[in-house]
Formats: structure tokens, C-alpha cells, sequence
């Protein structure tokens, strides 16, 4: 998708502080973080939600979880503990439309926080 965020970040055509990369997946620090860590980890190819996963793209998941492990040992959190969080849709405050999994740690957080 042309006028998607993180397709352009994808592409290279915009910046991004970037922790992790393979084929399919690339994670890149929130530039507008909510806790000391705080790492998007995306799939490169255009998944708008969850709700959009089907039987043609699903085998992304394991992969997006299995980066999510390396991200965490990159950036420090893997023994203390972190948070991963994947909004859906407007009225689950997803704000760019493409699938992706925020990565939240380097803090203690609130049980009562959703």
C-alpha cells in the first residue's frame, strides 16, 4: 500500500531507528514511546489488522513472534520482562492501519494497565 507509514518505512523511503531485520519482518523504535523500550515489529508485507489475517498470509505469525524474541534479547528485556500489545482497529486504538506488535519494556508495569 502506496500511503501506509510502515510500507514507506519498509521501503526505505522513510526513516526509521531500526533494531531488527529479516525477510519478513522488520522491528524499529516507537517515535513516540510509552516506555523506555518501546519497539514496533511489523511484517513487510501489508497485513492491515488482525482481523485481516487469513489463510494466505497467517504463516506470518510465527515469524513476527519468533522476531519479537530477538528483539527483546537486542534490546535487554528478555529476563526482566515486557509487555506485548497489538491493537485492532479504530476502537481498539490501532492508529496506522498495518498490522504490528508494540514491544513495551524496561519499566515494571501496572497489572490494572491493559
Amino acid at each position: 500500500m502506496s500511503d501506509c507509514i510502515f510500507c514507506r518505512i519498509i521501503k526505505g523511503e522513510l526513516p526509521s531507528s531500526k533494531v531488527y531485520e529479516n525477510d519478513d519482518i522488520v522491528a524499529f523504535k516507537d517515535i513516540n514511546p510509552a516506555a523506555p523500550v518501546h519497539v514496533l515489529v511489523v511484517p513487510k508485507i501489508h497485513i492491515e489488522s488482525l482481523e485481516s489475517l487469513d489463510r494466505d498470509n497467517m504463516e506470518v505469525v510465527p515469524k513476527i513472534h519468533a522476531a519479537i524474541l530477538e528483539v527483546t534479547k537486542i534490546m535487554g528485556i528478555n529476563k526482566d520482562g515486557y509487555r506485548v500489545i497489538v491493537n485492532c482497529g479504530k476502537n481498539g486504538g490501532q492508529t496506522v492501519p498495518h498490522l504490528h506488535y508494540h514491544v513495551l519494556g524496561g519499566a515494571v508495569f501496572d497489572e490494572k494497565i491493559v
